[in-house]
């Protein structure tokens, strides 16, 4: 939940926040954040519970005053992201974190899909946005038949996830992007890999059923959250952080070294999770951690020298 609402949640919603450009706006990413920095730094749960219950409420009205001011079906599948994730935030006061996963992955996979067709609708030509309304509504509503069905539910989960990347691999300007340089190959190269672990974490769904494993459990929490969510992240931080930070991140170079940490400590993590834990599984943890510290050093360093 820290990471998923409290730090994705609260880097959309800002994001979101300053789309919109209302003073109220800006309560959506201040409660998701609050509400993650009361449950990282131990204070009582419920706290932060409700704020984040609260938090997402908030998002969704903002999504809702986007959607009025451009009643567009891009915008619409937005505000539909936003339902599995107040209702992970809500069931969480009564059940286990465990079981809400296919909720919470809901939100970030329809979330970051609706920004790739937005963002690249153009290229990925005039059906784009009918496939992504189809397949938004078949993620939310499997993610809620994984709920109430785990073993059928899981699986068709898993086969919306896979349908996703694969359609986001084919029709996304990635696999030109990648064939440049700069900026360009970095952006393609993300989001290339972000689709693969994608396709990898719904491939463990679709097979598996509800991932009863300790080591299918950790495959698609880290290959959805860390694989695929800080992969777009990373890919789209040189675009979107200026939005939101009011200050230039130009691309270097440099960005290359944390995406490739993120990927081999997920390479690591996922081959010790297939040979039973032990040493790589520890390495590949550290790895990730490490990630995902050396790029915000790195972008709080770009941005500085910008």
């Amino acid at each position: 939940m820290v990471m998923v609402l409290g730090f994705l949640g609260t880097l959309i919603a800002l994001e979101r926040a300053q789309a919109l450009r209302q003073p109220w706006a800006y309560l959506a990413p201040g409660l998701l954040g609050s509400g993650g920095i009361a449950l990282a730094f131990g204070l009582p749960r419920l706290i932060g519970q409700l704020l984040l219950l609260e938090g997402t409420v908030l998002f969704a009205l903002v999504y809702l005053a986007l959607y009025r001011r451009a009643p567009q079906p891009l915008v619409a599948v937005q505000v539909l992201s936003t339902v599995p994730a107040i209702a992970a935030a809500a069931l969480w006061l009564v059940t286990d974190v465990s079981v809400l996963v296919p909720l919470m992955a809901a939100f970030v996979v329809v979330t970051i899909a609706a920004e790739r067709a937005e963002l690249a609708q153009l290229g990925m030509g005039p059906h784009a946005v009918p496939r992504l309304v189809a397949l938004a509504i078949l993620t939310v509503l499997s993610a809620v038949a994984a709920l109430l069905w785990p073993p059928a539910g899981s699986r068709l989960f898993g086969a919306a996830l896979v349908a996703i990347a694969l359609w986001l691999m084919r029709d996304d300007v990635a696999r030109r992007l990648v064939r440049t340089h700069g900026f360009r190959r970095y952006n393609g190269a993300a989001l290339l890999a972000g689709y693969g672990w994608l396709t990898l974490a719904g491939l463990v769904w679709l097979t598996a059923g509800t991932p009863s494993s300790q080591g299918a459990y950790d495959v698609v929490i880290h290959a959805t959250f860390l694989g695929f969510g800080l992969s777009m992240v990373m890919a789209h931080a040189p675009t979107i952080f200026p939005a939101v930070l009011g200050r230039p991140l130009p691309y270097r170079p440099v960005l290359w070294l944390p995406l490739g940490l993120l990927h081999g400590g997920l390479v690591a993590r996922v081959a010790g999770d297939v040979l039973g834990g032990g040493p790589l599984w520890q390495a590949g943890s550290v790895v990730t951690v490490v990630a995902l510290l050396v790029f915000v050093l790195t972008a709080a360093v770009v941005v500085v020298r910008a």
